[in-house]
């Protein structure tokens, strides 16, 4: 079984208890306006141009001698002619052109991590789904999970919440700590901001806190300036969070690490303040 991986990070101190193997998954099916990470919201692979490894000013012109489309011309990617075929990423000898998302495999994936059991033994650390969103790709999640715990490897993951009930269910079972974000109690926001409405994702949340009460959950609220940052936003999130158990709350900060990601991916970036 195979899965589409945009990124491995160990090492990570941030997703989890102790020290993690963090594996991002390709496809969300949110566009939120704040998102940092846009190389995970589409399904598939994509190419990316990163104009500051470009070595075009110093007489490189592999890519646009091999681009079929002629979408390559001084230096700059023109992304409506592109073709996707990807030829140019074989030449490029900057690696300016590559591209985000590969094929893997659950064997594969277990092996990275088993390979970094020395720093999360004791239940100090382990490995760590997150994406885009891991229930976009529910049946290789699962698999992975499972194989994971049959390893004896401490399992997590990060989840927007949206997502089938069932596979969200079925992925709890192997699961030690469960990340969840929730981004606005208000509907009418939330599918303003994000595309989607937050009625299934608080139907998940409400089913892991019934469900699997005995599994740690971390809540976490990205902060996003004029959009939830008020304290009547944040009070009442808190506030629907009280009725449960066995839960920590998180708020993250806004950063603007994404923007330089949409223009490689050659998109508009997105302005949250319209």
């Amino acid at each position: 079984m195979t899965g589409t991986v945009f990124n491995i990070q160990p090492y990570s101190l941030h997703d989890g208890p102790g020290i993690r193997t963090v594996v991002f998954l390709k496809g969300c099916p949110l566009r939120c306006i704040w998102c940092s990470n846009p190389e995970s919201q589409k399904s598939e692979p994509e190419l990316y141009f990163d104009k500051a490894k470009c070595i075009n000013d110093k007489g490189c012109e592999r890519c646009e001698e091999i681009c079929p489309k002629n979408a390559i011309t001084d230096g700059k990617l023109d992304f409506t002619l592109c073709s996707r075929c990807n030829e140019c990423i074989s030449v490029c000898p900057s690696k300016a052109l590559s591209v985000y998302g590969k094929e893997m495999t659950v064997t594969e994936i277990i092996d990275i991590a088993e390979g970094e059991q020395a720093f999360y033994r004791r239940g100090n650390g382990g490995l760590t789904l997150s994406g885009g969103e891991p229930m976009m790709q529910a049946e290789f999640s699962v698999e992975l999970l499972k194989t994971a715990k049959e390893r004896h490897i401490h399992t997590a993951m990060e989840t927007c919440g949206y997502c089938s009930t069932e596979a969200l269910r079925s992925a709890a079972k192997y699961l030690n700590f469960i990340m969840f974000d929730i981004k606005l109690l208000n509907e009418e926001k939330h599918l303003r901001y994000t595309g989607v409405s937050n009625q299934l994702i608080l139907k998940n949340l409400k089913m892991l806190f019934e469900e699997f009460p005995q599994i740690p959950k971390r809540i976490r609220t990205p902060v996003i300036p004029n959009i939830n940052d008020s304290r009547e936003e944040l009070s009442s999130i808190k506030k629907y969070l009280s009725g449960f158990d066995n839960y920590s709350y998180e708020l993250l900060p806004y950063h603007r690490f994404g923007e330089n990601k949409y223009r490689m991916l050659g998109r508009e970036v997105p302005n949250i303040h319209q």
